[in-house]
C-alpha cells in the first residue's frame, strides 16, 4: 500500500515539474498587448532576464522555473508572447528561434548581394538598406525621415516577408518535396545567390508528375519546370 502512494505520488511529481514552465510560460500572456517598457518591468519583476534577441524576438529565461518565453513587439506593443524551447533561451537543445533566424539572415545576404551588383556599395548606404530591411521584414512602422537606402532595404524586407508568406501556403507546400528542394537549389544556382535563399511562391501541376514552380530569389523570380522525383527539366527568368 506505502509502496503504490509512493509511485502514484512520483508520478504526479514528475507531471506537475514538466507542467510547471508550461503554466508559467501561459501566465506571462497577461502582458500580451502590454506596452513594452512597462512589460518589460513585470517580466524583470516576475524573475527573468533577457537571454538574446533573434528573428524578430525577444527571449526571457526564469532561471527559478526553468521557462523560456518568447516575445514579439510590434509597434511599441507585446504582440505575442509564447512558450520557447530550453535552446531558444541558450540554455541547451535545438533553437526553433536560431533556425528561423539563420533563414532570415540568408534573405539579408542575398538582397546585400543584389544591392551591390547595382553599384550601392558605400558602408553607410549598407548599415542603413540593413535597418530598413529588418524592418520592413518584421513589419515595423515605415520611417519617411530616412535614407534612400533605408527605403531601399523596407522594399526588399517586405518582398522577402511576402515570399515567406507565400511559401507556407498549402498549395504550395502540396508539391512533392523533392521537386521543391530541387527548384530551390537550382534558382539559387540560376540566381548566383546563397544556398537557403530561393523559395517556391506559386506552383502547377502540369500532370503525368511534372511541376511548374514560380522561384523567388529576394526581388528576382524564376521559372523551374521539375518532375515529381526532383529532375529539374529546365529554368528560365520570369517575366
Amino acid at each position: 500500500m506505502q509502496s503504490g502512494f509512493s509511485k502514484s505520488t512520483a508520478s504526479l511529481v514528475a507531471t506537475a515539474m514538466i507542467a510547471a514552465p508550461v503554466a508559467a510560460a501561459a501566465q506571462e500572456r497577461d502582458l500580451q498587448g502590454a506596452r513594452a517598457p512597462g512589460a518589460e518591468t513585470q517580466m524583470q519583476q516576475r524573475g527573468y532576464m533577457l537571454a538574446r534577441t533573434g528573428g524578430g524576438a525577444q527571449f526571457w529565461w526564469n532561471d527559478r522555473t526553468r521557462t523560456c518565453v518568447r516575445v514579439v513587439v510590434s509597434q511599441g506593443r507585446y504582440a505575442s508572447v509564447t512558450r520557447g524551447s530550453d535552446g531558444d533561451c541558450g540554455k541547451g537543445g535545438p533553437s526553433a528561434g536560431a533556425v528561423v533566424g539563420a533563414a532570415l539572415a540568408v534573405g539579408l545576404i542575398a538582397a546585400l548581394a543584389g544591392k551591390k551588383k547595382r553599384g550601392d556599395t558605400s558602408a553607410a548606404h549598407d548599415g542603413d538598406y540593413e535597418r530598413g530591411y529588418n524592418d520592413g521584414l518584421y513589419g515595423a512602422h515605415y520611417d519617411r525621415h530616412d535614407s534612400e537606402g533605408y527605403h531601399d532595404g523596407y522594399i526588399a524586407g517586405e518582398t522577402e516577408a511576402a515570399n515567406r508568406r507565400a511559401y507556407n501556403r498549402p498549395y504550395v507546400q502540396n508539391a512533392p518535396r523533392q521537386a521543391r528542394d530541387a527548384c530551390k537549389r537550382r534558382a539559387d544556382e540560376f540566381q548566383s545567390a546563397p544556398p537557403g535563399t530561393s523559395v517556391p511562391i506559386s506552383v502547377t501541376d502540369r500532370g503525368r508528375g511534372m511541376w511548374e514552380m514560380t522561384m523567388a530569389t529576394g526581388h528576382y523570380r524564376s521559372r523551374c519546370t521539375v518532375d515529381a522525383r526532383g529532375y529539374v527539366q529546365r529554368i528560365d527568368p520570369y517575366y
